[in-house]
Protein backbone atom coordinates (compact mmCIF):
# COMPACT_ATOMS: atom_id res chain seq x y z
CA UNK A 1 0.00 0.00 0.00
CA UNK A 2 1.73 3.24 -0.88
CA UNK A 3 2.05 5.77 1.87
CA UNK A 4 0.84 9.26 1.73
CA UNK A 5 4.77 10.51 1.58
CA UNK A 6 5.59 8.67 -1.61
CA UNK A 7 1.91 9.16 -2.75
CA UNK A 8 3.13 13.28 -2.47
CA UNK A 9 6.02 12.52 -4.08
CA UNK A 10 4.50 10.90 -7.10
CA UNK A 11 2.02 13.80 -7.51
CA UNK A 12 5.41 16.39 -7.30
CA UNK A 13 7.19 14.68 -9.87
CA UNK A 14 4.00 14.56 -12.15
CA UNK A 15 3.16 18.51 -11.42
CA UNK A 16 7.01 19.50 -12.33
CA UNK A 17 7.00 17.08 -15.78
CA UNK A 18 3.84 19.03 -16.78
CA UNK A 19 5.11 22.30 -16.12
CA UNK A 20 8.65 21.35 -17.96
CA UNK A 21 6.33 19.93 -20.86
CA UNK A 22 4.63 23.32 -20.95
CA UNK A 23 7.46 25.28 -21.10
CA UNK A 24 9.58 23.27 -23.58
CA UNK A 25 6.78 23.35 -25.87
CA UNK A 26 4.93 26.74 -25.07
CA UNK A 27 7.57 28.93 -23.31
CA UNK A 28 9.10 30.25 -26.07
CA UNK A 29 5.77 31.21 -27.87
CA UNK A 30 4.49 32.77 -24.50
CA UNK A 31 7.75 34.68 -24.10
CA UNK A 32 7.10 36.02 -27.46
CA UNK A 33 3.65 37.35 -27.04
CA UNK A 34 4.04 38.66 -23.35
CA UNK A 35 7.10 40.66 -24.41
CA UNK A 36 4.44 41.65 -27.27
CA UNK A 37 2.46 42.74 -24.68
CA UNK A 38 4.93 44.63 -22.58
CA UNK A 39 7.57 46.12 -24.34
CA UNK A 40 9.69 44.57 -21.72
CA UNK A 41 11.57 41.53 -21.86
CA UNK A 42 12.06 41.21 -18.10
CA UNK A 43 8.46 41.88 -16.56
CA UNK A 44 7.63 39.27 -20.14
CA UNK A 45 9.89 36.65 -18.40
CA UNK A 46 7.89 37.47 -14.63
CA UNK A 47 4.62 36.90 -16.67
CA UNK A 48 5.44 33.69 -18.46
CA UNK A 49 6.90 32.30 -14.67
CA UNK A 50 3.16 33.92 -13.40
CA UNK A 51 1.71 31.87 -16.23
CA UNK A 52 3.04 28.34 -15.75
CA UNK A 53 2.59 28.82 -12.10
CA UNK A 54 -1.13 29.08 -12.24
CA UNK A 55 -0.84 26.71 -14.91
CA UNK A 56 0.18 24.45 -11.48
CA UNK A 57 -2.32 25.26 -9.72
CA UNK A 58 -4.92 24.56 -11.48
CA UNK A 59 -3.71 21.71 -14.08
CA UNK A 60 -7.52 20.86 -14.09
CA UNK A 61 -7.70 23.79 -16.23
CA UNK A 62 -5.41 22.35 -18.93
CA UNK A 63 -6.62 18.62 -18.61
CA UNK A 64 -10.25 19.10 -19.18
CA UNK A 65 -10.18 19.13 -23.00
CA UNK A 66 -12.03 22.83 -23.27
CA UNK A 67 -10.05 24.81 -26.24
CA UNK A 68 -6.21 24.39 -26.87
CA UNK A 69 -3.73 24.57 -23.88
CA UNK A 70 -1.98 27.23 -25.74
CA UNK A 71 -5.05 29.46 -26.19
CA UNK A 72 -5.39 29.32 -22.32
CA UNK A 73 -1.90 29.72 -21.60
CA UNK A 74 -2.02 33.04 -24.01
CA UNK A 75 -5.36 33.88 -22.13
CA UNK A 76 -3.79 33.68 -18.66
CA UNK A 77 -0.62 35.78 -19.54
CA UNK A 78 -3.20 38.25 -21.25
CA UNK A 79 -5.04 38.82 -18.18
CA UNK A 80 -1.90 38.97 -15.97
CA UNK A 81 -0.83 41.91 -18.43
CA UNK A 82 -3.67 43.52 -17.81
CA UNK A 83 -3.97 43.04 -13.89
CA UNK A 84 -0.46 44.64 -13.64
CA UNK A 85 -1.52 47.52 -16.12
CA UNK A 86 -4.55 48.32 -13.80
CA UNK A 87 -2.78 47.68 -10.71
CA UNK A 88 0.19 50.73 -12.13
CA UNK A 89 -2.93 52.69 -13.32
CA UNK A 90 -4.81 52.46 -9.91
CA UNK A 91 -2.22 54.25 -7.88
CA UNK A 92 0.09 58.05 -9.29
CA UNK A 93 3.70 56.58 -9.60
CA UNK A 94 5.95 57.50 -6.47
CA UNK A 95 8.70 59.71 -6.98
CA UNK A 96 11.54 59.62 -4.28
CA UNK A 97 11.89 62.92 -2.42
CA UNK A 98 15.15 64.54 -3.36
CA UNK A 99 17.06 68.23 -3.75
CA UNK A 100 16.33 68.08 -7.43
CA UNK A 101 12.56 66.42 -7.07
CA UNK A 102 10.44 68.35 -4.40
CA UNK A 103 7.14 67.97 -3.53
CA UNK A 104 4.44 70.12 -5.97
CA UNK A 105 3.23 71.49 -3.06
CA UNK A 106 5.07 72.09 -0.10
CA UNK A 107 2.95 71.86 3.47
CA UNK A 108 1.40 75.45 3.48
CA UNK A 109 0.05 75.12 7.16
CA UNK A 110 3.35 77.47 8.19
CA UNK A 111 2.47 79.79 5.90
CA UNK A 112 -0.91 80.41 6.38
CA UNK A 113 0.14 80.89 10.61
CA UNK A 114 2.96 83.78 9.13
CA UNK A 115 0.51 85.29 7.68
CA UNK A 116 -2.00 85.32 10.25
CA UNK A 117 0.21 86.74 12.53
CA UNK A 118 1.63 89.38 9.80
CA UNK A 119 -1.49 90.25 9.81
CA UNK A 120 -2.21 90.54 13.67
CA UNK A 121 0.72 92.72 13.74
CA UNK A 122 -0.32 95.10 11.23
CA UNK A 123 -3.40 95.28 13.05
CA UNK A 124 -1.01 97.20 16.34
CA UNK A 125 0.64 99.78 14.13
CA UNK A 126 -0.70 103.20 14.25
CA UNK A 127 -2.65 104.03 10.83
CA UNK A 128 -0.11 106.00 9.67
CA UNK A 129 2.70 103.38 9.86
CA UNK A 130 -0.05 100.68 8.34
CA UNK A 131 -0.85 102.54 5.46
CA UNK A 132 2.52 103.52 4.43
CA UNK A 133 3.56 99.55 4.82
CA UNK A 134 0.28 98.60 2.71
CA UNK A 135 0.86 100.83 -0.09
CA UNK A 136 4.23 99.82 -0.41
CA UNK A 137 4.53 95.91 0.47
CA UNK A 138 0.83 94.82 -0.42
CA UNK A 139 0.27 97.18 -3.49
CA UNK A 140 3.89 97.12 -4.29
CA UNK A 141 4.12 101.14 -4.74
CA UNK A 142 7.34 102.86 -5.02
CA UNK A 143 8.09 105.39 -2.53
CA UNK A 144 7.13 108.27 -4.50
CA UNK A 145 4.03 106.45 -5.63
CA UNK A 146 2.97 106.59 -1.74
CA UNK A 147 3.84 109.91 -0.91
CA UNK A 148 2.07 111.14 -3.37
CA UNK A 149 -1.50 108.81 -2.86
CA UNK A 150 -0.99 109.47 0.94
CA UNK A 151 0.24 113.61 0.40
CA UNK A 152 3.14 112.93 2.38
CA UNK A 153 7.00 113.77 1.66
CA UNK A 154 9.17 111.30 0.61
CA UNK A 155 11.18 111.25 3.40
CA UNK A 156 8.29 110.79 5.96
CA UNK A 157 7.13 107.11 3.61
CA UNK A 158 10.90 106.36 4.18
CA UNK A 159 10.69 107.11 7.64
CA UNK A 160 7.82 105.93 8.36
CA UNK A 161 8.04 102.38 6.56
CA UNK A 162 11.38 102.05 8.38
CA UNK A 163 9.97 102.58 11.93
CA UNK A 164 6.82 100.79 10.59
CA UNK A 165 9.18 97.35 9.75
CA UNK A 166 11.44 97.58 12.80
CA UNK A 167 8.39 97.81 14.80
CA UNK A 168 6.79 94.39 12.93
CA UNK A 169 10.31 92.70 13.51
CA UNK A 170 10.01 93.26 16.99
CA UNK A 171 6.15 92.29 17.49
CA UNK A 172 6.67 89.13 15.50
CA UNK A 173 9.95 88.10 17.08
CA UNK A 174 8.08 88.67 20.28
CA UNK A 175 5.23 86.24 19.46
CA UNK A 176 7.55 83.82 17.65
CA UNK A 177 8.84 83.33 21.22
CA UNK A 178 6.13 83.59 23.00
CA UNK A 179 4.76 80.39 20.35
CA UNK A 180 7.74 78.51 20.69
CA UNK A 181 7.49 78.39 24.90
CA UNK A 182 3.57 77.72 24.69
CA UNK A 183 4.32 74.65 22.07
Amino acid sequence: MPTLGSRRQRQHAADEALIRTLYEQHGRALLGYATRLTGDPAAAEDVVQETLLRAWRHPEALLEGKGSIRGWLFTVARNIVTDRLRAKAARPPEVAESPTTVPVEQDHAQRIADSMLALEALEHLSDEHRSVIVEIYFHDRSVAETAELLGIPAGTVKSRSHNALKLLRRSLAGRSVALKGAA
